[in-house]
């Protein structure tokens, strides 16, 4: 078979599988497989394939059709301009962060040597990118699960950050000591009865990283609960949260005394991100 041919082929078995971008997903692992970039593909579409070229994807494209999540099997994740390892030890990051990101790095950082938290960070992926961004801010990372945490060193050590984010052991803020002036988060906020509704690949997601309680937004409300003592005068906190929420977490943050609550979008317009100030 040719390249195109088996790039049509599995694009095919993605539809039939129903996977989301099943021409994209194909192209992914076709170039993964060879190992090949992406826009190289198109110009080798006429290539015949060797076997010992097909065997490699078709273990891919096998476990792509069970769910498994692309970035699992490529191994990486692109978020912020940087690529970032990724695997079953934390949730796959999303198209949201990176924005949470953005709107923090744009016009939220209070000074280049300001002190930041990411607390829940996962991969290290909102921590790292403000490292990158602000060399001279000092960050901490923090995480209940010592899998995630792995993986976050890892990614600081592939990016060159290792003595840029100091990574600690915490629910939530209970093990850190600083005051902070921007405390930022994208902690689970899934109801727990809403794992029927969940695609295949987010359930592959560790269920810590992903669901929040009976409500969804209980490990959110403690964060908000104990963010004043952690905050610096006219400290920022900065969350990511859930469909439906954004209402009732500004409701708490202001019975909590934060001001300057802002709301704000996401590229698919729903209210996901979340910002206070206190003190």
């Amino acid at each position: 078979m040719t390249l195109l041919e088996v790039l049509q082929s599995t694009t095919d078995y993605f539809k039939k599988r129903g996977i989301e971008s099943p021409r994209l997903n194909a192209e992914h692992l076709l170039a993964h497989a060879l190992k090949r970039k992406r826009i190289e593909l198109y110009l080798e579409f006429e290539r015949g394939l060797r076997e010992e070229e097909l065997m490699p994807l078709r273990e891919l494209v096998k476990r792509r059709g069970q769910g498994e999540p692309l970035q699992h099997l490529l191994g990486t994740v692109e978020f912020a301009g940087q690529t970032f390892l990724c695997d079953q030890r934390a949730l796959v990051p999303r198209p949201e962060t990176e924005q949470l990101v953005e709107k923090i790095a744009e016009c939220r950082m209070p000074n280049a040597e300001c002190r930041v938290v990411d607390v829940g960070t996962g991969s290290g992926v909102i921590a790292l990118s403000l490292a990158a961004k602000f060399p001279q801010a000092k960050i901490t990372a923090t995480d209940l699960s010592d899998d995630a945490l792995s993986l976050a060193r890892e990614n600081a050590d592939r990016l060159g950050l290792t003595d840029r984010v100091e990574f600690c052991r915490s629910d939530l803020l209970t093990s850190v000591i600083h005051v902070y002036d921007v405390i930022v988060a994208n902690l689970p906020y899934v109801p727990a009865g809403d794992r029927r509704t969940l695609s295949r690949e987010v359930l592959r997601d560790p269920e810590i990283a992903v669901f929040g309680g009976e409500r969804g937004d209980e490990i959110v409300r403690k964060l908000i609960e104990a963010a004043p003592s952690h905050l610096a005068p006219g400290g920022l906190l900065a969350l990511e949260v859930g469909i439906g929420q954004a209402d009732d977490l500004a409701a708490l943050m202001a019975e909590k005394n934060y001001h300057d609550i802002e709301t704000e979008r996401d590229y698919a317009g729903v209210i996901r991100f979340l910002f206070g100030r206190y003190g």
